[in-house]
């Protein structure tokens, strides 16, 4: 016999449960399905926004009907992933760590938050603690920090300092680590074997350190056969209550990455995995899919919930550990100050730039110099990040610095290197895709200069000296610019062990 009403076990589904939308006004019918679902947590995206005013509005609109404990989430981690594009654009979490400062970190932390608390946010879904060990990952790249566990976790630490600091709580993730996989687990389902010794000398090392001071923590959908050889870690009792509130007494809120990935959707079904998850120790589900496959995680955890296999004891406590972080971090909007965010500009201008990476001593061509730029015709998003700069405005910053012709290319996997005209102009190649290059263009390509404006071990597949800005904001533009017309240096170390010797 159910200890408690089908009426109590949807309200409880629903308060378990982060959603998201498509709408960039909150519409009279998704208020009323917020209200009646009991929803309090929401993520918004780009398509989300479309100017700071409609933003403000939106999340205003979207606090009123979700009540005092509403949770309103971004990813807003800096780099290629951001979605609020018009406040100040912070360095990649790699840029940073190529700087080695923690201190320019709790910086950049602190302005990030100011922003996105002055556009009604209370939760950064963000700093990201994968170690980045593999060079080939397709997901995290330039997102770590770096590779040593030490000086990864002291960095993401004190940029979460910085935005705790300002009043927006923080989510690290992926736990247990999303560095060492060689698939994206928004279209599949990663795989890392590694026995908990190594895990422990690694991947876990900086989640270890953050969970005494984290308010959430992110899982990753991903199979550490040797710990759980049946379930990714989001639905891992062995990995999420074991490791985690077990092992580590981690007290704060555990949220899944997005159910609707692949990695789960595909092989699970969202509903059955949302009972999986909260069931092996996630306080809240990250329920993104649309408004079909949020109903039926719903009603799959009202079920669990009302029939006892979720116990109502279990269920109280993870609400209650939503709601410490909803009442610690409330969702109230604080104006962003003119001066302020002048002063936030400056310094992710200057962030950006003392990121910036020199590769077997890149020489910028002399100032008015002829040049050729080649350069990706198309810049898409990979799902998880935006869209790369788009050639034409490369070209137009680089038309400023010298004599440019562009040569473009479609695809880069038969992009004929020979085809370019040997007018004695020097050849500047700007990478601005994440995807890395193939076996044609390592064996072919040879330019006198490589951009790398986006991701950085996109030098181990061209054969020329390189300049890493790790991201493709207008700051980090900007401080390319800067550096090839001669106004800065490039002093940033890559935060990857033995890079340079690296396949």
């Amino acid at each position: 016999m159910s200890l408690i009403s089908k009426e109590e076990a949807q309200r409880l589904a629903g308060q378990s449960i982060m959603i998201r939308m498509p709408e960039t006004v909150l519409s009279e019918k998704m208020a009323n399905f917020i209200r009646e679902h009991h929803i309090r947590a929401i993520c918004l995206f780009r398509q989300n926004m479309q100017s700071q005013e409609q933003l403000v509005k939106l999340t205003s609109d979207l606090r009123a009907v979700m009540g005092p404990e509403a949770l309103i989430g971004i990813d807003q981690e800096g780099g290629a992933v951001v979605r609020a594009t018009w406040v100040p654009q912070p360095p990649a979490a790699m840029s940073l760590g190529a700087s080695k400062d923690p201190e320019l970190c709790r910086q950049v932390g602190a302005a990030v938050a100011r922003a996105v608390k002055s556009l009604g946010f209370n939760w950064n879904f963000a700093p990201v603690l994968d170690l980045n060990n593999n060079v080939n990952n397709p997901v995290i790249s330039e997102r770590s920090f770096g590779a040593d566990p030490i000086q990864a976790e002291k960095l993401a630490s004190a940029w979460m300092e910085g935005s705790l600091s300002e009043g927006v709580a923080c989510c690290v993730k992926h736990f247990p680590g999303h560095g060492d996989t060689h698939v994206d687990s928004h279209r599949d389902l990663p795989i890392v074997d590694k026995s908990r010794q190594q895990l422990d000398a690694l991947e876990l090392m900086p989640f270890k350190a953050a969970a005494k001071h984290a308010p959430a923590m992110m899982t990753a959908h991903i199979v550490y056969p040797q710990i759980d050889p049946d379930n990714p870690a989001t639905m891992s009792k062995s990995i999420l209550t074991g490791i985690l509130r077990e092992e580590w007494n981690y007290q704060g809120v555990v949220i899944t990455d997005g159910m609707d990935m692949h990695a789960i959707a595909g092989r699970y079904g969202v509903g059955a995995a949302a009972v999986k998850a909260l069931a092996a120790g996630a306080d809240m589900v990250m329920a993104l899919g649309n408004v079909e496959t949020q109903i039926e995680t719903l009603e799959a955890l009202s079920e669990a919930i009302e029939s006892g296999h979720i116990p109502y004891q279990a269920v109280q406590q993870k609400l209650a550990r939503v709601s410490r972080l909803a009442q610690t971090y409330p969702s109230q909007v604080r104006p962003y100050a003119q001066d302020q965010e002048s002063n936030d500009r400056q310094l992710m201008a200057n962030a950006w730039q003392r990121g910036l990476t020199p590769h077997r001593q890149p020489q910028a061509p002399a100032v008015g110099s002829r040049v050729r730029l080649i350069i990706s015709a198309d810049v898409v998003s990979d799902g998880v990040s935006e869209a790369g700069i788009p050639a034409h405005k490369v070209s137009a910053v680089l038309a400023q610095i010298y004599d440019v012709e562009t040569t473009t290319f479609d695809d880069a996997n038969t992009f004929d290197w020979t085809s370019i005209p040997q007018d004695g102009r020097k050849l500047i190649l700007a990478s601005t895709v994440r995807i890395r290059y193939n076996e044609h263009a390592r064996q072919t390509w040879k330019p006198d200069l490589h951009l790398v404006l986006w991701n950085p071990f996109q030098t181990l597949d061209i054969d020329a000296p390189a300049l890493i800005s790790y991201g493709f904001a207008d700051p980090a533009i900007q401080a390319v610019a800067n550096w090839l017309k001669g106004q800065c240096r490039a002093d940033g170390e890559m935060p990857v062990m033995n890079f340079d010797q690296a396949d």
